[in-house]
């Protein structure tokens, strides 16, 4: 049985749209109405934040807040890291998905040999560099950070030295820099990138699963498919943004996207790879109920969190 702890991460300095940092608390309400007790069921620490930053003037227009995003990561992957040391089963509940470039860090710094595969259900990419970003938002660009890629193949912006410097920073986090090899991810239900990441996951041969092979092949098929693929990776790390589920269900988060998962799909998929031991640590993120009505997606939210619990508990 795993030992679980919560890790809440209210931040959302990495967002364009703002409210996610509000998506913990609303995912708390979803379990009060549905009366259970989940959250005074594990041990959980809560990670201060630099949220104080979305009141002050940006200084990096092609990364936004990134010396927040710096402190976040520090703080983030020392959490996680010192959960699993202790045994722990990290389950992170964030804000914006920038957030997870902290948790990835954290697992390599407790398992610094571990050979790590990243199951990334999100409907966009997340593999924008401050060179290549459309938006200047951090929360495109975690797994860039994971891989220790630039991109200045598809370079659209020339970027001041603090900013380089803080991205190598946010590279070599934990001094382990890359902490991801491209070929130990697999994207999950992807459908919204740009041109600058198509070239990355080309260039790499990054695995992509889309919502239509899901719904062809089944969740069964697909979990095994993937668990398959990854079979090398000695930990797997599952993160899981709302914004994979599809628009009709997904308002309440920044960036909703048609052609995604349904609320069933998601659950059930992300509960066959809670069934593999190789799983280390589990994300949720990009909750916004300020974009919502009647707290939908932090029910969803909820739903698809306490089954996956559920299912480590009892493995």
């Amino acid at each position: 049985m795993k030992n679980i702890k919560l890790i809440e991460v209210p931040s959302e300095i990495g967002a364009g749209t703002r409210g996610a940092s509000l998506g913990i608390e609303a995912i708390k309400i979803a379990g009060l109405d549905f009366m259970s007790n989940f959250f005074v069921h594990f041990p959980s620490e809560k990670i201060e934040t630099e949220n104080h930053l979305l009141f002050e003037p940006i200084q990096s227009p092609y990364a936004k807040r990134i010396h927040g995003i710096y402190n976040m990561y520090e703080r983030i992957s020392k959490s996680v890291s010192e959960s699993i040391k202790n045994n722990f089963f990290p389950v992170v509940v964030s804000g914006d998905h920038s957030n997870a470039g902290g948790t990835i860090a954290g697992i390599k710094i407790a398992k610094p040999k571990s050979k790590l595969g990243v199951i990334w259900i999100d409907a966009h990419a997340d593999l924008h560099t401050p060179y290549t970003t459309p938006t200047g938002n951090m929360h495109g660009m975690p797994l860039a950070t994971a891989i220790g890629e630039d991109n200045l193949e598809s370079k659209t912006h020339d970027i001041d030295d603090k900013t380089s410097k803080l991205w190598d920073q946010l590279k070599s986090i934990g001094k382990i820099n890359p902490k991801v090899l491209p070929e130990d991810i697999v994207f999950i239900s992807l459908r919204d990138f740009e041109k600058e990441e198509k070239h990355l996951i080309e260039k790499h041969g990054i695995k992509v699963i889309n919502t239509s092979e899901i719904r062809r092949n089944g969740v069964e098929n697909i979990s095994r498919k993937v668990l398959r693929y990854l079979s090398d990776c000695t930990d797997i790390y599952v993160s899981f943004d709302v914004d994979s589920l599809d628009s009709s269900i997904s308002k309440g988060t920044g960036t909703p996207v048609s052609n995604g998962l349904k609320e069933r799909e998601a659950e059930d998929l992300i509960s066959k790879f809670m069934q593999n031991r190789k799983i280390c640590c589990f994300e949720i993120t990009e909750v916004n109920p300020t974009l919502d009505k009647e707290n939908l997606m932090a029910e969803i939210a909820f739903n698809i969190l306490q089954r996956s619990v559920n299912i480590l508990m009892m493995n």
